[in-house]
């Protein structure tokens, strides 16, 4: 079983700007030891590290990380999208680090939600694609998923996955509203797939939540990207802010087996993960 959205971050080597101000249990320093027990009892066997910051420090980390933690096989880091150039050079070089296997950029946290629509960030893209490298989106808001169906025609080539399902209206109990008719749309281009994960947090009811909330979401998105288009992140430590490591995973697992075929199950928990971050 491969966890695709394992976070790590260390305040001491890199700035965390979504952090400042926080009163949660995410404002300390997570290493990956801490994930140990939790990981080998959920049953995952692999993983990889997920951007956290808008910086190459972070990044750092996660390749340092990745090198010391055999259990980790890739690294999804940041590159300064905005400058093609920088982009380029900085791939250039991350391009000999055989964990570095794709690219995230906070979105979420752009005053513009259609950031990813600038000229230069889509020239920067178009580098990643170049690179055969996918792109992680991390959406909250309808316009997010809709700034990437914006995007494609001008990126042909890039891979991409929609982090958490871009949100699903979970916590309001809508079924499927916006989020359906946008994700239904979505699943029409092949190039996108969707990644299950952070939906113990997106449910809003940290301490109550049940594998009944999420399933509806999940059966959704299998119906409309397929089993072959799909596949699982656990969102340590941010999950945390809704239960323990296992309780998410144990959650997932349940579902999926309800929904899937034993093969469809590999696919989901394995297989399209090695497939598309070319683990």
């Amino acid at each position: 079983m491969i966890d695709t959205h394992v976070h790590i971050w260390d305040l001491d080597k890199a700035e965390y700007n979504w952090l400042k101000g926080d009163t949660s249990l995410l404002n300390r320093t997570f290493a990956i030891e801490e994930l140990e027990e939790e990981r080998i009892a959920a049953g995952v066997t692999a993983g990889v590290l997920v951007q956290a910051a808008g910086n190459f420090e972070d990044t750092e980390l996660m390749l340092e990380t990745a090198r010391s933690t055999p259990w980790i096989t890739g690294v999804v880091g940041w590159l300064p999208l905005q400058d093609p150039e920088a982009t380029q050079k900085a791939l250039e070089a991350y391009g000999k680090d055989p964990y570095f296997k794709g690219v995230r950029h906070q979105i979420h946290d752009e005053a513009d939600p259609r950031w990813l629509l600038q000229d230069k960030v889509v020239e920067s893209l178009q580098v990643v694609a170049a690179h055969n490298l996918p792109y992680d989106v991390v959406g909250i808001l309808p316009v997010h998923l809709e700034t990437v169906l914006q995007l494609m025609p001008k990126v042909p080539g890039l891979r991409m996955v929609l982090d958490h399902l871009n949100q699903p209206p979970i916590a309001s109990g809508e079924r499927f509203g916006k989020w359906g008719e946008l994700i239904a749309e979505a699943a029409r281009h092949p190039q996108l797939h969707a990644k299950i994960s952070g939906l113990g947090t997106t449910s809003g009811n940290f301490t109550g939540w049940t594998p009944a909330d999420l399933e509806p979401y999940i059966a959704f998105a299998l119906e409309h990207f397929g089993e072959d288009r799909c596949f699982c992140g656990g969102d340590w430590p941010v999950s945390l802010l809704a239960g323990r490591y296992t309780q998410i995973w144990k959650a997932y697992q349940s579902i999926l087996q309800k929904l899937l075929s034993r093969e469809g199950l590999q696919k989901v928990l394995q297989k399209n993960a090695v497939t598309f971050y070319g683990l």
